[in-house]
């Protein structure tokens, strides 16, 4: 149902670990995960820390681009950052939707750090019965 299109995401996981910040023109990478339910595809994303009006969802064809942005929580001049270990930054995740999937009427839903992306199945994708003759269209090109 998906493409991979980050091939380089393992490398941006580990310099994220080494303490690398996202930015508008080179954004860290964000945990997913991905599976088909019943007549959805789900879309699971980890965003901790982040705000719902700073997640950004576009769809354009059957590219799906989710960006996020954490700021720092201290932000007066009187604090002292005496430890900082949570990523912060821009994050950033496009996944290629594939065509059996109905990118019109994908919903969001925000709950504890996690973003949920429902995204049905098109309804020409669903498995369908056809019904076959009985022969009668056969015997009236015979006369």
């Amino acid at each position: 149902m998906l493409m991979r299109t980050e091939s380089f995401r393992e490398l941006d996981r580990l310099a994220q670990l080494m303490g690398a910040t996202g930015t508008w023109s080179k954004p860290s990478a964000m945990p997913m995960d991905a599976y088909r339910e019943g007549d959805a595809y789900v879309i699971v994303l980890d965003l901790p820390g982040v705000s719902p009006e700073a997640i950004d969802l576009d769809v354009e064809r059957n590219l799906l681009t989710v960006k996020a942005e954490r700021r720092p929580v201290a932000s007066s001049d009187d604090v002292r950052m005496d430890l900082s270990e949570r990523p912060l930054g821009v994050f950033s995740r496009k996944v290629v939707l594939a065509d059996t999937l109905d990118p019109e009427r994908i919903e969001a839903d925000y709950d504890a750090g996690v973003l949920t992306l429902r995204i049905p199945v098109a309804e020409r994708a669903k498995p369908r019965k056809i019904s076959v003759g009985a022969g009668a269209r056969r015997n009236e090109l015979r006369t």
